[in-house]
């Protein structure tokens, strides 16, 4: 079996296994295995696979694309999963799966620690309520900080979904007609909502949402001209408005900011202090725990387990729960 025929089977089956963004996640990881096989190996069948192989591809993939240890670990950890399948159906040899050998991580290191921080949602947050009040970057903004919701669950919303008496948010996983939660049915909850929060929406709605449906019976509810928006142009907002020249006028780095290269279409996401929706996820989640939200609470929320909120997303410092823990105790 050819190695883009076994990637394409691969991802075929997993479609109903996996959200939509695990199935392009490990697309991307695995187009380039199969590019080393096509390029540098010229492996025309995978039955020829050997842990020499894995090994080479190991090393090529760290230096073609600079990797570090944690990425590495992403990738590899997919290669094996992709490998362990292909020998399911006898197009690799038993057992191959296991040469795959993972670099060795320290014990924070797999931690991912981007994250917007409380004093900069304040400042982002008053600049939106005063400058852009009621677009559709404030709205969102808004909403990912106050609930700590993934992209892609904001992606999915529609306009029905929000009730704006009750102040609150209905998240639905609807593949048949396009939109997805990352735990599939287990990810759809209510989510309520703040009184600023319902302000921005309410405003959003009546000013400047863009009307029209996506061409699916439904309403998004962070529209755009031609409908539902992709994910990556909701992302793209939020590069742009999160680079501080943006909300602060000033740059941290000093840059001139006429001239700086985030400022071109496209690249807001160079600036070094842009960040990500998931920094913003990641961010809101340290706030809610930061306030004495309990974390069960959190969890059901942001819809996380609690073993990979403590690992992943709670930033908080062992001196700062311990602050915590003494609020709790002292009057005991």
């Amino acid at each position: 079996m050819r190695p883009a025929e076994a990637k394409e089977m691969y991802l075929s089956q997993r479609e109903s296994e996996v959200s939509q963004s695990t199935i392009q996640a490990h697309h991307y990881r695995l187009k380039h295995f199969v590019r080393w096989c096509d390029e540098v190996a010229e492996i025309d069948n995978l039955n020829e696979l050997t842990g020499r192989d894995l090994q080479r591809y190991k090393m090529w993939r760290r230096d073609d694309g600079d990797l570090n240890n944690v990425t590495m670990v992403t990738q590899l950890s997919t290669i094996r999963v992709f490998i362990k399948w292909c020998e399911n159906i006898d197009a690799v040899a038993s057992e191959t799966h296991e040469k795959i050998l993972l670099p060795s991580l320290g014990k924070t290191e797999d931690r991912r620690t981007a994250m917007l921080s409380d004093e900069a949602a304040a400042q982002l947050l008053e600049y939106l309520r005063q400058f852009e009040f009621a677009t559709r970057t404030h709205a969102l903004i808004e909403v990912l900080w106050h609930t700590g919701i993934r992209i892609g669950a904001a992606h999915s919303l529609d306009v029905e979904d929000y009730d704006r008496e009750e102040q609150y948010l209905e998240l639905h996983h609807r593949p048949e007609t396009g939109t997805r939660l990352k735990n599939k049915t287990e990810g759809a909850r209510y989510v309520s909502l703040s009184a600023n929060v319902c302000d921005a929406l309410d405003a959003y709605l009546q000013y400047n949402r863009d009307e029209g449906g996506d061409g699916k019976g439904r309403s998004p509810l962070f529209s755009g001209r031609c409908g539902r928006p992709a994910k990556s142009t909701l992302r793209d907002s939020i590069y742009r408005i999160t680079r501080p020249c943006e909300y602060t006028g000033e740059c941290p780095h000093d840059r001139e900011i006429d001239s700086c290269e985030a400022l071109e279409n496209n690249k807001a996401s160079t600036c070094p202090s842009s960040v990500s929706p998931h920094a913003i996820r990641r961010g809101s989640i340290t706030h809610h725990l930061s306030e004495d939200v309990p974390e069960k609470v959190v969890s059901d929320r942001m819809n996380v387990s609690l073993d990979v909120l403590e690992k992943h997303y709670d930033r908080r410092g062992e001196r700062e729960k311990a602050e915590q823990r003494r609020d709790y105790l002292d009057d005991l």
